[in-house]
């Protein structure tokens, strides 16, 4: 009864779809290419049968001897958004290496997702809108393309596309997975559709013990911590000599705001004009959506401060001018040298009551991490970044601001921490192969 119920208000809610497409499409076109998608309406060719996957090609301590076989496999990644697509980046770089013959079709929720995807894409790939969640659209998606797995990024439990898949004879994963106390709290509250759904999962594939045993009182069965992918990425090389390029021309040291959320720039303007640290410091404010660039500059002006942004720095440095003024970080793909950059980062999200941003990219740059009270969608990795001295608590952005700045002058404490932040995100690094492995053995996928 209570499924009938959800599937009679996802259908009704498409043309509500429709119109938020549309609003969203004016300020970002991402969301107006090939919407029919979304209904599970597709120009591509329709794909043939699914061929069985081959032996995955020899791997480092799990003695496969077998040569790969000639066929070609269908393997669809579902990543909502930028984040997921970023950590998906990293696991298929591993299933590339097992299945060099492979081919990928790439699902998304955001235009943001969609357009990092795109960098992803080889001869033979497929990328799609993420099917709405009503049986008619999540039917034809499988009818359409016929995967032979599916792994979805993180969080994302959709009813229809989970049990049509199941259905259809595909064995799906949720990889990289993550729970909160409060999205545990939301499932048993919609226990009755969602519960099932964790339970028609193949495998779940956790980033920590606690997200483990909370997507186990969800209801996920064959529930295995494999780490956390985004440990295993590096940061670009490209990136990381821009931030040091930039470092070199700045005469004091710089502090980010990073990936900010609405309401955080207003706390750091503020706590800047209550009580300005002692210590000559660039500030720079890094916000988490690009949508939200324009009004960041206006907030910023508005309370007085002139803005340098990254958009306009016409020699790919900060002009000489700028130095008086909060720099905003208006670009996409340059968090690593952003994060290179800084001498601290104020982690975005954990300020304002949103769960915190990831702090792993911070880690792995070797950049000091000020979190505020609010971390629970990265608990774990909070925990273990506050333990291995990698990171500072603040109560709130006031106490994040006086400890960045008694934290710039004590130089040796900044050096252990830029020190103790590399060696954090190198000790946590093989989720990758993990995971990449834990596909290969899945019932229907691996071979004798």
């Amino acid at each position: 009864m209570i499924g009938a119920l959800y599937d009679l208000a996802i259908w009704a809610a498409q043309p509500l779809l429709r119109s938020k497409l549309r609003r969203r499409g004016r300020a970002e076109p991402g969301y107006l290419h090939a919407v029919e998608e979304r209904f599970g309406h597709y120009t591509q060719p329709r794909q043939p049968s699914a061929a069985p996957l081959p032996t995955p090609l020899p791997q480092a301590g799990e003695g496969a001897n077998a040569n790969p076989h000639d066929g070609q496999p269908l393997i669809w990644i579902h990543a909502v958004s930028l984040g997921e697509t970023r950590a998906a980046a990293i696991l298929l770089h591993e299933l590339r290496a097992r299945w060099p013959q492979m081919r990928l079709l790439l699902t998304h929720g955001t235009a943001t997702g969609r357009a990092e995807g795109g960098k992803l894409l080889r001869a033979g790939d497929v990328q799609v809108w993420q099917p709405w969640d009503t049986p008619a659209a999540t039917r034809r998606f499988y009818a359409h393309f016929r995967p032979d797995a599916g792994v979805l990024m993180e969080t994302e439990i959709w009813p229809n596309l989970i049990g049509e898949g199941r259905r259809a004879g595909v064995p799906i994963v949720l990889a990289n997975a993550r729970l909160s106390e409060k999205s545990l709290r939301g499932a048993r509250r919609a226990a009755a559709v969602l519960r099932p759904a964790y339970a028609a999962l193949s495998a779940v594939w956790a980033q920590t013990e606690a997200d483990a045993a909370r997507l186990h009182q969800a209801g996920a069965h064959g529930v295995a911590v494999l780490g956390n992918l985004k440990f295993d990425a590096a940061p670009d090389a490209t990136a990381v000599a821009r931030g040091q390029a930039w470092r070199a021309r700045c005469g004091k040291p710089v502090v980010m705001l990073a990936s900010s959320r609405e309401g955080e720039e207003v706390m750091l303007l503020q706590a800047l004009r209550a009580q300005p640290p002692r210590l000559p410091i660039q500030w720079l404010i890094v916000p988490r959506h690009p949508q939200r660039f324009d009004a960041v500059a206006d907030l910023i002006g508005t309370a007085g401060w002139p803005v340098s942004r990254r958009s306009g720095w016409a020699d790919d440095a900060p002009p000489a001018d700028a130095a008086n003024a909060i720099w905003l970080g208006d670009s996409l793909g340059e968090m690593a040298a952003w994060y290179t950059l800084a001498d601290a980062a104020l982690l975005g999200g954990s300020f304002a009551p949103l769960g915190g941003q990831n702090l792993i990219e911070a880690a792995a740059c070797g950049c000091p991490v000020l979190m505020g009270p609010h971390t629970y969608n990265f608990d774990e990795a909070a925990h273990l970044a506050l333990q291995a001295n990698a990171a500072l608590r603040a109560a709130g952005m006031a106490d994040a601001v006086a400890q960045t700045a008694a934290l710039l002058q004590e130089r040796a404490q900044h050096t252990a921490m830029t020190q103790a932040a590399r060696a954090f995100a190198a000790s946590q690094r093989g989720a990758a192969q993990r995971m990449a492995g834990a596909l290969a053995r899945l019932p229907g996928i691996a071979r004798s």
